[in-house]
């Protein structure tokens, strides 16, 4: 019984370390399938968080910390999107520079916001429990005894498949990722398809930012997103930008810091820095098992100048 306690423990504590990569890397899956390098995800989670958590502060309303966190990850992503479509700056020095400037200006507002404490503490989002199918043994307080994050990132997930790959719009979607001269040949607008792309991705990577600020930790703090979103990058391209493939590579980085979690808690007799950098290294590691296998979208990080319909 023990040994199902723990089982059940580690993969709840998988899962819910998975979900804010699993909402970046969605976010960053379809940037990058309409051809737009998005390396910002880091400054986006951070946005949502930040965002998320002072509108709950002030609010003392979570749901409307979650709805602002939608509208700055959105307005992020429309910044990176300008930035890349209309102006042609390289994607990711534009991806960096939101980063940048995320991580400075989160850091200096939360000073303001909250005065100083990086510990206040907010109003979180509860577990929703599903009768009947949460007494199920393991998975049912895995699955069925979750906060709404968990639900809709299963729904996300499934929606995304058939967008993706069952509607024309996916289709579209794809085909001005992979070869956008022929796309806008056919008739589709390559920029608003990439506008519209960069901004959902701006705002599904914010609402991981806002699981961190609501569900998980339920107060900000500098630079909480730690790199989290440039382990979605990789978990992108470990689940070659599929939306299923790609969450069930967050899973894996999510249940890998679960690990060195609890090995830490067991009180082996190792460094904790070697533990705190599993995750980043298991990331590394994949993405050299990939390298020439994981195949991205063929116009990705290619601007499109709709002049004179041709790439550059």
């Amino acid at each position: 019984m023990n040994n199902l306690n723990f089982l059940s423990d580690y993969l709840i504590a998988s899962l819910n370390l998975a979900v804010p990569l699993a909402f970046a890397a969605l976010g960053g899956m379809y940037s990058e399938r309409s051809g737009v390098l998005n390396i910002a995800l880091e400054g986006m989670l951070l946005t949502g968080a930040f965002t998320s958590a002072a509108a709950t502060f002030y609010t003392g309303n979570p749901w409307l910390g979650v709805i602002c966190a939608l509208i700055a990850g959105g307005l992020v992503g429309l910044l990176h999107a300008f930035l890349c479509v209309t102006l042609y700056v390289n994607q990711l020095v534009s991806g960096l520079a939101i980063n940048l400037v995320a991580a400075g200006l989160t850091s200096f507002l939360a000073r303001l916001v909250f005065n100083g404490s990086s510990t206040q503490r907010l109003p979180g989002i509860e577990p929703i429990v599903i009768p009947a199918l949460a007494n199920i043994p393991i998975f049912g307080e895995m699955l069925f005894q979750q906060d709404v994050f968990v639900y809709l990132l299963i729904i996300l997930v499934v929606t995304s498949i058939y967008f993706l790959f069952h509607t024309s719009f996916g289709l579209t979607l794809r085909a001005v990722g992979e070869y956008s001269q022929a796309a806008a040949t056919a008739g589709v607008s390559v920029s608003k398809v990439r506008y519209g792309a960069v901004v959902l991705s701006g705002c599904l990577a914010s609402l991981g930012g806002a699981y961190l600020t609501l569900v998980q930790i339920r107060f900000f703090t500098e630079g909480m997103s730690a790199g989290k979103g440039f382990i979605a990058i990789a978990a992108l391209i470990f689940g070659r930008w599929h939306p299923l493939g790609t969450t069930l590579a967050c899973f894996l980085f999510g249940a890998t810091e679960a690990l060195q979690l609890r090995i830490q808690a067991f009180g082996a007799n190792i460094p904790y820095q070697f533990l705190a950098m599993l995750p980043y290294a298991i990331a590394l590691f994949a993405l050299v098992g990939l390298a020439g296998k994981s195949t991205p979208p063929q116009g990705l990080g290619v601007p499109y100048s709709p002049e004179n319909r041709q790439d550059n």
